[in-house]
């Protein structure tokens, strides 16, 4: 389905315990998930990046506390309180995924007044810019640059002159920030490509259901300008031999012989129709498409099935029209013909075509009020629909509607270039 997210599972294969697991809830939002508030599952990877972070806020706390221990300026009491604010802070390191922005926050004071709690404290806004906007990373970054040099005001630092250990940790933080800003980015990249691979499948799978349904529409326009055509004859012929079991035996023979015809017609247009729709390309599949020079024998046709019809051509050349022109003007002419035997049995139906290269072709189906009561016949109206998209689609236009007589009338311009 269109627009469905891609399981993780399906984007790296057999390695998804390599992803993180932010990641991992992004790419499969249907992934399992534990803990309170719906957290995602920490995988492989993150087991071992905490046990990472843990470690090294561990080492760093130890060698600070053995500082402590050796500066003879700190009392007993403050380097035993001082550690065991250590230790916690770095038993909190485990929570940096739950509440990133909370621990980074409480590591602030924190490590304003423990010495050990400097490495989980990195850590602390290490996760904070990797997992939020970097305005709550700035602002807890600004805080804590600006409160260093007051940290190594009241705890100077025995090793380090006052400024260089200013400078080292500002040094520090701002490459810890800069580290997890580009570890957040580079996740962005991940999703953002994703996503850009979705809309791209989407889009692709949109194209080919919209080129599916334009050549459903095109076949069933087709189907229904050829076979309506055909079918509206043998329904005549039918219901001229079923009103009329006595007429003449010639008469009887020619209905049925029109009536064979159009069904050998009909067959072949429909196995043409379905020989493209396997094909898909109607340029090297079924018989060839009518032209404007095919335009006498449908009026011949119409004229054998009992129709009045007049044909008023006035184009000297009909093979100098364009293929594509000449189909759809032929088209038109048959589409008129089917409306005027079903909805206008009896009436004299016209036929116009005029025009010269540059100035167009004008194709005119007009017949006026039937002699008398027609029963009604169902429509859809498609016809008419499909033909005026024809019209359209080849540059031109085409209107229909009553006439003033009581008829109806179907006229179009198709472009003819020089």
């Amino acid at each position: 389905m269109a627009g469905r997210p891609v399981p993780a599972g399906q984007v790296l294969p057999g390695r998804r315990w390599l992803l993180p697991s932010a990641v991992v809830a992004e790419l499969d939002p249907d992934a399992e998930r534990a803990g309170r508030g719906g957290r995602p599952r920490r995988t492989v990877r993150d087991w071992i990046v905490d046990f990472g972070c843990f470690l090294l806020a561990v080492i760093i706390g130890l060698a600070a506390a053995n500082t402590l221990n050796h500066d003879p300026n700190t009392p007993h009491g403050l380097a035993v309180a001082d550690q065991w604010l250590g230790a916690l802070a770095c038993a909190a390191v485990w929570l940096r995924r739950r509440r990133p922005l909370g621990l980074a926050v409480a590591m602030v004071p924190v490590g304003l007044v423990s010495n050990t709690a400097g490495g989980a404290a990195m850590v602390a806004l290490f996760t904070l810019a990797v997992h939020r906007p970097f305005k709550y990373v700035g602002w807890l970054a600004g805080v804590s640059l600006a409160l260093t040099p007051l940290f190594f005001w009241l705890r100077p630092d025995p090793d380090l002159p006052y400024a260089a250990a200013v400078a080292v940790t500002a040094l520090l933080t701002a490459t810890v920030v800069g580290w997890g800003m580009f570890v957040r980015s580079k996740r962005q990249l991940m999703l953002s490509l994703r996503d850009r691979a979705r809309r791209a499948e989407t889009e692709a799978e949109l194209r080919a259901e919209q080129a599916q349904r334009l050549a459903r529409e095109a076949i069933a326009r087709e189907m229904h300008d050829v076979l309506a055509h055909r079918l509206t004859l043998l329904s005549v012929h039918a219901g001229a031999l079923e009103f009329r079991p006595d007429a003449p035996r010639e008469e009887v023979a020619r209905a049925a012989g029109v009536i064979r015809e159009s069904a050998h017609e009909a067959l072949q247009d429909l196995r043409e129709i379905i020989g493209v729709l396997r094909a898909g390309d109607s340029d090297d599949a079924g018989r060839p498409q009518p032209t404007l020079g095919g335009l006498d024998g449908l009026v011949a046709e119409s004229r054998s099935a009992g129709m009045k019809v007049v044909l008023d051509n006035r184009v000297a050349d009909p093979g100098a029209v364009p293929a594509s022109v000449g189909r759809t003007a032929y088209r038109i002419a048959q589409e008129g013909l089917t409306n005027a035997r079903k909805h206008a049995p009896g009436a004299e139906v016209t036929v116009t075509l005029h025009g010269a290269p540059g100035d167009g072709l004008t194709v005119s189906v007009h017949n006026p009020a039937p002699p008398g009561d027609v029963p009604h016949v169902p429509g859809s109206g498609q016809g008419l629909i499909g033909l005026t998209e024809r019209a359209t689609l080849a540059g031109g236009w085409l209107e229909h509607g009553a006439g003033e007589d009581g008829g109806f009338r179907v006229g179009a311009w198709l472009p003819w270039g020089g």
